[in-house]
């Protein structure tokens, strides 16, 4: 017979361990991490999606070029401010992204983590700005239908 953690907790404790793993808000957050299966065919899909275009953007010059052209034009259409996730960017960023000075990758987004296309301006800036998960997604399917 083996020995759980539990044999070796004092009663009081382990009665509020099982009160806590009872509790339905315990059981509905628990339920909210797990993933069905079409919730992981579709991460997997848009990380599959990154990937290709992260080994594109670093591998062919001229999918990067292609790929900038077709950002400066969404930059002009709708700005800054509507194309990139996060509405604060300082000055020397700014202006670097409206004259075109900048370069895109892929990277991890700093608060979710998950891989998403970002603009690095140029010059002394050493930011990444990540472009919005729509217009993200709608890059790299782009990169799809031209393959």
């Amino acid at each position: 017979m083996s020995d759980s953690y539990l044999d070796h907790v004092p009663s009081q404790e382990r009665e509020k361990i099982r009160r806590r793993m009872r509790s339905p808000e315990a059981y509905e957050k628990l339920r909210e991490r797990v993933k069905g299966p079409e919730d992981l065919e579709r991460e997997m899909e848009k990380n599959d999606a990154m990937a290709e275009m992260h080994f594109a953007l670093e591998s062919d010059p001229h999918y990067h070029e292609a790929l900038k052209k077709k950002v400066e034009e969404a930059l002009k259409e709708k700005g800054v401010e509507n194309v990139l996730e996060d509405a604060v960017v300082s000055k020397e960023a700014k202006n670097a992204i409206e004259k075109g000075n900048f370069s895109l990758s892929v990277s991890a987004h700093p608060n979710s983590h998950i891989d998403q296309l970002v603009i690095v301006p140029e010059g002394n800036v050493q930011e990444k700005l990540p472009i919005k998960p729509s217009l993200s997604q709608q890059f790299s399917s782009q990169l799809r239908k031209s393959e």
